[in-house]
Order: C-alpha cells, then structure tokens, then sequence
C-alpha cells in the first residue's frame, strides 16, 4: 500500500511537470502576454478607491465621481467590465497593487518622486495643493513652526508626509506628527471640525468640497505648492497599462470628454465665502422643508436640488422678494414673464415655482442639439439669466476665438467680455451682464453641491440615529425620526442627470427682460 502511494506520487508530480512545459503550446491554458491582455482576458478592469464626493460615492444605489467616470470609460475603452474596490485610506490602496488585487488605483493620487520608485504613474488630469486645516474659532497656526506632534495628525500613506520630511530637514528640525493608521483623510477633517483634533493635511480641492457641507473648516496654511494628480499601477518591464492609460487620455482631452468630467467635478470654482454658506445650510434646515413638496413637484425635467438652488440665488427661498427692478418671488419673475405664462400672483410661491421652471424649460428646449446632455442645463441657466440671444452671442464669440461653443468650460471663460464694448460691439445682441450670468450659474452650482452633501450627510446622521433607537425599545425609530430630525429628504438625481431637452408651449423671448 506505502508503495502504490508512492507510485501515484510520481505520476502526479510527471503530470505537472509535462503541463507546465507544455502550457505555452496549449490554446486554452496560454497565458497573456502582458498586463493589458490580462485585464482584456479576465473582462475586468480592477480600480482600487477611496470614498470621497469627488473620487468615488453612491447616492441612491449610484455611483458617480471623477475618477469613477474616468475609470468607467477607460474600462470601456479597454472593452471590459469595471470593478471597483474601496478602501480606507492611501496606504491600503498601495497593499492592492502589491497583492496583485488591483490593476490600478483611481483616487486623486498625488504624483511624487517617493511613489514613482516603485509605482507608474499615468497622465495628470488636474492638480493640488496640500494644506494644513482647522476649525474655525479655534487657534490658527502661521507656520508649521507653531504645529506640534500632539496637535497634527496625519493618514497613512498620505503624499504630504513625504513633504514634512522635507520641510523637517530644511526649516523646521521640531516638526513632527502623528499618523493615524485606522482614519482617512477625510475622517480626520470631521475630527478636527468635531474639535477632537486640532489640524490635519488633506488636498486643496477635498477641502473646498468638504467646506460646502462644513463651512466651519477653515485653511490656515498651504504645505506646497500645486502638484500633479495621477493614476498608479505597478512599475515593472510591462508598459503597456500606462500606454493604454496615455493613450486613453490623448483621446478624451482631444474629443473634450476630459475637460466636461473636470467642469463637471472640479467646475464650482475655488472662491469660498463662510457666511454665505452658512447662512444657506441653516436655511435648509428652517426654510426648505415647507418648499420642498413644490420643487419635487415641478422639477419634473430636472434634479429638485438644482430648482431650489435656483430659487435660493433668485430669493433667498422669499415668496415676497422684490428687487428694485421690479421682479418678484421665488423666482423672481417679471410682470410681463409671468402675465406670459398665465401667472395671476408672482409672490404666491406655488405659481412662481411652476412659471420659473416653464420658463427654464423653455431656454432648455431651444439650447443646440450639439451641446452634450450633461451641459445642456448650465447654458439653459445662462439663458434664463440674460436672455437667449446673449446665450448664443457667447457661443459666438467663444467659437470667433477658437474656443469649443459646446463646451460649458470654454463658454463660460467669455461671458464676462459680453459686457466690454470691444467684443459686444461686434456681436449680434449687443451688451450683457455677461459678469452677472457667469456668477449666477456658478453660486447655483456651489448651493446645489451644499444642498446634496448636506442632505446626503443628515440622511446617514438619521439612519445612525434609527439604528442606535432600535436597540432602545422605549423610544421607536419612528418617533425619533419624527420629532428630531423632520423631513427625511430623497435624493434622487446627480449632477449629469439634471438636463434634458423638452417641448414646452411657453413665450419665444430671444433678449430677457425679466432680469435685474
């Protein structure tokens, strides 16, 4: 019996061996020949991720983010399916290109020269500065030389460090901190405005989505000076994943797919103002739950949130708001746009809502066939602020200039010149408050992130809170829910699903008079 085990032993290491010798040579078991083929192979594409509103988020079973919509139609490009992998923090994401249990990473990834040691790095597709956060109210460091190792933590893997290093050998020989192994980036930023932490380091464009929902978080100092984000896969003999990337990117900064997912991301502009976003999360809070019904009601074309942003730059959410003009309401509608849409009360809020998005809808209908969807309302916007003809005057004139006249991005560059004679004089429709509409639609955008974030975040603060009551039958979640923390909103569209071309019976006004 020893012996025949012996025997079965031997054939089966013979066998293993003839395979292996003989698996090139087999169709079926021929391995790929590089890395790009075993992606094609496998059908997927492995993207490892950090969770953040501009990365990678869900609302509503749906994904979006920058690097998701890059990496989704790089899976495409590759003919494959995407996968997407999320984990805590940078560090973790590097442990999947070491295991092998990602291809790439797609996170907002800074380039430095410590990473691409043992990392590829793919084509910038925007930049950052890294900066040291604090709570608003509290001490405001003016130099890391005020910034002790008990005060300043860090996440794992964070490109700053690496910057610290350098700043510790060069200027500051005190500087230290600390890294905290189990939070992310963004979990040390609601430290630091839960005031469990003093500072923390993250990326420039982080903090300003963060300071739309938590304006309290403020920026004391910048670390560095702007630096190239990027994609990561491994670094060996096998470049043909970073010239698939390269090659990927070439074709969408050529097409323009590459500049609307930025405008569309990274659009909302830079310039922060604390009170006003204050003053406008505190308004979701005590004046929007009554208004809400009639924005879900009439926003039938488009995302509500985007109506009531719409309605808090025309108003402030005032049904009474009069501007000296002479426009009135919700959406401060002229006398003569709301005898033209049927409307016998501009101040009643239900009519003034109704009649502002049919006159939306309206500028919507006519915008050109060839401006993408997820543009179309931004210039509909543009419209519904100056006019339609000082609309299409600025698609003019970005094209005169060499500009792309479907792009929202190149556009918007020029309707400030709308209102300076050496280019209005030599347009159709003649002088705009070009400055005005770019501001318009750009606060709308700002209000309407704000508006999502925020709703997003009470609507988990309620779930906790409904799971902690559960445990505690004296006190049903029901109750609790409606007693402390009102209406639960439903967060039903994103930013790429907020337009939509549409027939509307509604007055064919070329210049609007409605305007301030």
């Amino acid at each position: 019996m020893k012996k025949l085990k012996i025997n079965y032993l031997f054939i089966g290491i013979v066998t293993l061996l003839l395979a292996a010798a003989l698996w090139p040579s087999i169709p079926w078991f021929s391995k790929p020949e590089n890395r790009i083929a075993a992606i094609q192979a496998s059908g997927e594409l492995r993207v490892s991720t950090i969770a953040t509103p501009l990365t990678f988020t869900n609302i509503n079973e749906k994904d979006y983010g920058l690097d998701y919509e890059l990496a989704q139609q790089f899976a495409n490009y590759l003919g494959v399916k995407l996968k997407v992998t999320v984990r805590q923090n940078i560090s973790q994401l590097f442990d999947d290109l070491d295991r092998g249990d990602a291809d790439m990473l797609a996170a907002g990834l800074v380039y430095n020269s410590e990473r691409v040691k043992r990392y590829q790095s793919g084509p910038t597709y925007y930049s950052v500065s890294q900066q040291l956060v604090y709570r608003k109210g509290s001490f405001r460091p003016r130099s890391l030389a005020d910034v002790t190792q008990q005060q300043l933590v860090i996440a794992p893997g964070h490109v700053a460090i690496n910057d610290l290093q350098a700043l510790k050998a060069k200027k500051y020989p005190k500087l230290a901190w600390t890294v905290d192994d189990k939070r992310s980036s963004a979990e040390l930023m609601e430290a630091v405005l839960e005031g469990k932490l003093e500072y923390t380091i993250a990326d420039s464009v982080a903090i300003s989505l963060f300071q739309r929902v938590h304006p309290e978080l403020a920026v004391a100092l910048d670390i560095t000076d702007e630096q190239p984000v990027t994609w990561f896969s491994l670094k060996d003999d096998d470049n043909t994943l970073p010239a698939a990337m390269l090659d990927f990117f070439n074709n969408i900064n050529e097409d323009g797919t590459l500049a609307r997912v930025e405008e569309k991301y990274l659009g909302h502009g830079d310039d922060f103002d604390y009170v006003d976003t204050r003053t406008f999360l505190r308004a979701i809070d005590s004046v929007l739950p009554d208004l809400q019904p009639l924005f879900q009601k009439y926003a039938t074309e488009i995302d509500w949130h985007l109506l009531a942003a719409i309605s808090w730059q025309e108003s402030h959410w005032d049904p009474q708001a009069t501007s000296p003009t002479g426009v009135r309401g919700l959406m401060m509608l002229t006398k003569n746009t709301a005898q033209s849409l049927g409307l016998t009360d501009r101040t009643d809020a239900e009519q003034s809502v109704s009649g502002g998005m049919r006159y939306l809808q309206d500028m919507m209908g006519k915008v050109p066939d060839t401006i993408p969807k997820d543009e179309r309302i931004w210039f509909a916007l543009a419209a519904y602020n100056m006019g339609y003809a000082h609309m299409l005057d600025a698609r003019a004139l970005t094209a005169k200039q060499k500009g792309d006249p479907d792009s929202w991005a190149d556009v918007k560059q020029r309707l400030p010149l709308l209102s300076q004679k050496p280019y209005y004089s030599k347009l159709t429709y003649g002088y705009a408050r070009g400055h005005e509409a770019y501001a318009y639609v750009e606060n709308i955008r700002k209000y309407q992130i704000s508006l999502v974030g925020y709703l997003v975040e009470k609507e988990k603060k309620v779930a906790k809170a409904i799971e902690i009551a559960q445990d505690y039958p004296a006190v049903s979640p029901n109750e609790l829910n409606r007693n402390n923390f009102g209406m639960l909103p439903f967060l039903s569209l994103s930013p790429d699903e907020s337009s939509g071309q549409i027939e509307v019976k509604a007055p064919n006004m070329l210049v609007d008079a409605r305007r301030r």
